[in-house]
């Protein structure tokens, strides 16, 4: 990941520094497990824990092997010495790459958990802000029914509480280490190896293996990392739909100083929410990556090797950035009630129409007559741009079932808040 989109914290847990780290983690952790079994000699374990790495030497020997594991080992031994020939004793590469690969993973799904709590935190804040704030509520992108921005926000309360739920099980798969050796026979290497190594590194061990741990987990990882993903690309969309001028319901923060257009002064772009979408998509042609690389040759091949140096980063530290730029966004999301008040009205009284529809029928009409009648006076009132009441109390058919003063009780906003409580209870979401 660029580093334009790269936050600290996660980028210290995808460098090449952390991740040789975790190698080196999985190697003293099975010296550990051999010298428990009386295999390794206790004595040579002090000198195997100070091990330290030069990553500097080990790309040096890189170029002449070709082989990352072996250029680690090589300059882990003139580190260590002697004491150099118990490590890595009946291993094979992926048994200290997929187990520090998921010590990795392990560490970025915490600062990801972090994320999704703060955002989950803002969220809640703001449904119970705008409980009663009326909206229209748009379905195809035209107006339909009023709703409130509190619902709105409530339905993303609920899907990031699914996501968090999602990248905690995603995380629990990913939880796993394989120390079986060369396609996972356990022929150089006692289970009982695993089942101690795996123990101090906070792993469990993988009930089956071949050479590597099976890709399907890494692919689950990955395609959560894209649903949460596409939750945010779904929230930053509505923004930016809610900040077109013509709506200008909600805006994304725009600081003092800050500019929207080199050649435009006035404009005020939704600039962040549009980097959010853009990112998502990123995250979500990983996820299609990730599937790809659950169906490999036999024991093992590493054609999904290379691309998973990418993706897994990629994924993480893009998903990262995201959650917190979102975060940040509705920390200062500017919200207009009067502006969302008068689209309410500009298609003058049209929304009580289901309404009066249901009145209707309450008087006795047929479903499909009541429908025609009320459907017949919006067309017009589309048309014309004139008063939805004031056709319909014109219109002797509707005048005969609902007299005026009947009518101007259904256009009332109140009726659409009087059970706003109830996915508030659903949610636990409480007002101070």
């Amino acid at each position: 990941m660029i580093e334009r989109y790269s936050r600290p914290e996660m980028k210290r847990v995808w460098s090449e520094e952390n991740k040789f780290n975790n190698w080196l983690k999985v190697e003293i952790a099975v010296c550990e497990a051999w010298a428990e079994m009386g295999v390794v000699p206790k004595g040579a374990l002090p000198k195997i824990r100070a091990a330290r790495l030069d990553i500097d030497r080990m790309n040096q020997i890189l170029v002449e092997t070709h082989h990352d594991v072996t250029a680690f080992l090589k300059a882990l031994a003139e580190d260590v010495g002697e004491e150099s020939r118990f490590i890595h004793l009946g291993l094979t590469s992926n048994d200290i790459m997929d187990a520090g690969l998921n010590l990795q993973i392990m560490d970025a799904v915490e600062i990801l958990e972090k994320d999704v709590a703060a955002l989950l935190e803002v969220l809640g804040r703001k449904a119970i802000e705008h409980k009663r704030t009326l909206m229209m509520g748009r379905t195809h992108g035209v107006h339909a029914e009023p709703t409130t921005f509190g619902l709105k926000m409530c339905v993303w309360v609920s899907e990031m509480r699914r996501n968090a739920a999602r990248l905690a099980a995603a995380k629990e798969v990913m939880r796993v280490g394989k120390i079986s050796g060369a396609v996972g026979t356990y022929a150089t290497v006692d289970p009982q190896v695993e089942k101690l190594a795996c123990a101090r590194l906070g792993l469990e061990p993988a009930a089956a293996s071949n050479q590597i741990i099976q890709r399907d987990r890494h692919a689950q990882f990955v395609t959560t990392l894209a649903i949460i993903a596409s939750s945010l690309d779904k929230f930053a969309l509505e923004i930016r739909g809610l900040q077109r001028t013509e709506v200008l319901e909600a805006e994304e923060p725009f600081s003092a100083g800050q500019t929207g257009s080199s050649a435009m002064p006035h404009k005020r772009n939704p600039e962040l929410c549009e980097r959010i979408c853009g990112l998502a998509r990123l995250v979500r042609g990983h996820a299609l990556t990730a599937l790809e690389n659950v169906a490999l040759w036999h024991e093992r091949d590493i054609s999904h090797s290379s691309n998973e140096r990418v993706i897994l980063p990629d994924a993480c530290l893009a998903l990262d950035y995201i959650l917190n730029i979102f975060t940040g966004v509705m920390k200062g999301l500017n919200v207009y009630p009067v502006r969302m008040k008068g689209n309410l009205e500009i298609t003058k009284g049209l929304v009580f129409s289901q309404r009066v529809l249901l009145a209707l029928i309450d008087k006795g009409l047929s479903r499909q007559r009541a429908y025609e009648v009320v459907q017949r006076n919006a067309m017009r009132a589309w048309r014309e741009r004139v008063n939805f009441i004031d056709l319909l109390a014109a219109d002797g058919e509707v005048a005969a079932q609902l007299p005026r003063p009947e009518l101007e009780k259904l256009f009332d906003y109140g009726y659409y808040l009087k059970h706003v409580d109830e996915p508030y209870r659903r949610l636990g979401l409480q007002e101070s």
